[in-house]
């Protein structure tokens, strides 16, 4: 599983990371979770608001920070 974090490095795009990496743990899957925060490969997404988070190559969420437990349920379909 791939997950992406895009942004540009803000305290909320941190947040976004940390809960992701929760998420992860709690549901004992491997992932490889990534930063990405090129403005220019966060527009190629379509994303216009950021922090936005991306699985498997498809966003899921731009705009705003996901809990812990809405990551989970994404992430689990």
């Amino acid at each position: 599983m791939k997950i992406e974090i895009l942004g540009v490095g803000c305290s909320k795009c941190r947040q976004l990371t940390a809960n992701a990496e929760m998420a992860l743990k709690e549901l004992s899957i491997c992932g490889d979770i990534s930063k990405v925060t090129d403005i220019g490969k966060i527009t190629e997404y379509g994303v216009m608001m950021t922090p936005a988070l991306a699985i498997d190559g498809k966003v899921v969420s731009s705009g705003k920070v996901l809990t812990k437990d809405e990551i989970k349920k994404l992430i689990a379909g």
